[in-house]
């Protein structure tokens, strides 16, 4: 019976009910199963590369309220920076330096940094030979196609949970239709598109988590981004209980069998709350590790919740770290741009 769920979400995915993905998610007996599976399906779409992707946190600033992030605006106990433009396009230089392909420029939702500002720093770093990321949050449609025109490729927006309710709970005055809206749009203009979620925020269950998966499915998104929720003291959910490591890994596995060549990263969430997370993920499914390049002292800085890894490290050395990490899992370190690998649909 277990053996028939996971071929069934493999072969038929459209016919999987939420009813059977919150069954998989609660079942521990199923586990090792699943996980196993799930490196299987990985390994036969995707090999054994991981891709590398260099983050640049350039700015902690944010005009939304969402309860559970420590940048939200009503936080008045963070230290709030913006880089540059030239400092940005700086740290895209060491990226490209290590060998490392994309860069992924994300921030808090900073309207400071106007369309065509930021189109100038797309530029500059398209000419470096880069693949381009943005993590940006909701801008305007106008913007994502001047963006996108200019030579960005991939846009990374979490949708952070697929349950209405729920959204709106986490998200004061916004809906989970306008977050749809942006990505269906994004996807559109011809962006490599990235959702995600949290998994263990408060009120959330398998039947919520099991929305995250088949939503993500129906987006057919090309990145997904999954990890824990870890409460931030300084946010309305600081009493909160932290999101699980088994749960988020069974999160990872089950979305790989639903999306086999899709780009899912080992988050540095999964290795903020546990020393192996992300050497899990990876053997669960993920295939994407994200290297920080935020120079110091802005790393420090950008603390969407607590006690995140490589804050205080070296600013240049996550790069040859994360490559050391990879190969100690025992995967390798790829060296190109990483763009999602298409699988034509075996005939059933």
């Amino acid at each position: 019976m277990y053996e028939d769920i996971l071929t069934r979400i493999l072969n038929h995915p459209d016919s999987v009910t939420l009813e059977q993905v919150a069954f998989v998610l609660s079942n521990e007996e199923l586990t090792p199963k699943l996980f196993a599976k799930a490196d299987e399906v990985r390994r036969k779409y995707l090999g054994t590369e991981v891709f590398l992707r260099g983050i640049i946190e350039f700015s902690n600033y944010c005009s939304s309220n969402c309860l559970y992030c420590g940048i939200r605006a009503q936080n008045k106990h963070v230290h709030r920076y913006r880089m540059t433009p030239q400092e940005i396009v700086d740290r895209a230089q060491i990226i490209s330096a290590q060998g490392i392909k994309t860069v992924v420029l994300q921030s808090g939702e900073d309207p400071f940094y106007t369309k065509e500002t930021l189109g100038d720093i797309i530029s500059a770093i398209q000419s470096l030979g880069l693949t381009i990321t943005l993590s940006l949050g909701e801008r305007s449609f106008d913007e994502y196609s001047y963006w996108k025109a200019l030579g960005a490729d991939r846009y990374l927006m979490r949708h952070e949970t697929a349950d209405e309710e729920l959204y709106e709970k986490l998200h004061p005055g916004d809906k989970l239709e306008n977050r749809k809206a942006h990505l269906l749009e994004l996807k559109r203009l011809g962006y490599e598109v990235g959702a995600g979620s949290m998994v263990g925020l408060p009120g959330q269950d398998d039947f919520a988590l099991a929305k995250d998966i088949l939503f993500t499915y129906e987006l057919d998104a090309d990145m997904i981004g999954i990890g824990p929720f870890i409460p931030h003291p300084d946010t309305p959910l600081r009493d909160a209980p932290q999101g699980t490591l088994e749960k988020t890994l069974k999160m990872v596995a089950l979305t790989r069998l639903f999306l086999p060549d899709a780009n899912i990263p080992a988050t540095t969430a999964l290795g903020s709350i546990h020393p192996q997370g992300r050497q899990m993920a990876l053997k669960c499914g993920a295939n994407v590790i994200m290297p920080n390049f935020t120079p110091s002292p802005y790393r420090a800085e950008y603390v969407l919740y607590p006690n995140k890894i490589c804050v205080m490290e070296n600013d240049v050395a996550c790069g040859e770290c994360t490559k050391a990490l990879v190969k100690s899992a025992g995967y390798t370190v790829s060296l190109s741009h990483g763009y999602r690998k298409r699988r034509i649909k075996e005939q059933q």
